[in-house]
């Protein structure tokens, strides 16, 4: 039975129903097509990670962007990236030194990176990678990478000399195929909603 079916039902049930248990279950339905009406409410993913190799890091001065840069270093297919600031000139080129050897590199970055006085996004335009600014949010907050459909980089640490000298920040490596698909979702979900960033002159 399809949602819109179950829907109808419930609506010919309702005739018979008490004003108040009418009001009640017309309620339940809104809210059940509200929701499937609006894709970009989503619910937790619960996973249980075994065997999952992880490294922690923590800045400042913990080795954070020499950890990224490693992991960039030797992606064999595909790199996602979502940053909300990108300043670092060391992780920037080790992303188009991937995109140089053929792996696929694709960024969506916050809409605050198309007005920064120095920011990676342009770099990374120019140099050919395919960048997207989200602008659907209030701040595009997310500080991820994807690598091979398995390796997911995440945590608090922006993609900036700041974070890697100055700030109070960690950084999780994490390999899981798994929980790589569920960070890949909500990128593809991101990017739907993103536009595409052709660099500043």
């Amino acid at each position: 039975m399809s949602l819109k079916q179950g829907v109808t039902i419930m609506v010919k049930r309702l005739k018979n129903k008490s004003k108040s248990t009418r009001l009640i279950i017309s309620i339940i339905i809104f809210s059940i097509l509200f929701i499937f009406s609006n894709p970009s409410i989503t619910t937790a993913a619960d996973l249980t990670l075994n065997n999952t190799p992880a490294q922690i890091y923590f800045s400042p001065k913990g080795g954070c962007t020499e950890a990224i840069v490693n992991e960039i270093s030797h992606a064999k297919s595909e790199i996602y990236v979502q940053a909300y600031s990108f300043t670092s000139v060391s992780i920037a080129k080790a992303l188009v030194d991937a995109h140089k050897r053929g792996i696929k590199v694709e960024a969506i970055l916050d809409k605050s990176q198309k007005k920064e006085r120095y920011t990676s996004a342009t770099f990374l335009a120019n140099s050919g990678i395919p960048t997207y600014i989200d602008s659907k949010h209030a701040i595009a907050h997310n500080k991820i990478m994807v690598i091979d459909k398995e390796t997911v980089i995440t945590g608090s640490f922006n993609f900036t000399k700041a974070a890697e000298e100055k700030n109070a920040e960690n950084l999780l490596i994490l390999k899981n195929k798994e929980m790589a698909s569920q960070y890949l979702m909500n990128w593809s979900k991101h990017k739907n909603h993103s536009d595409s960033y052709s660099g500043r002159e």
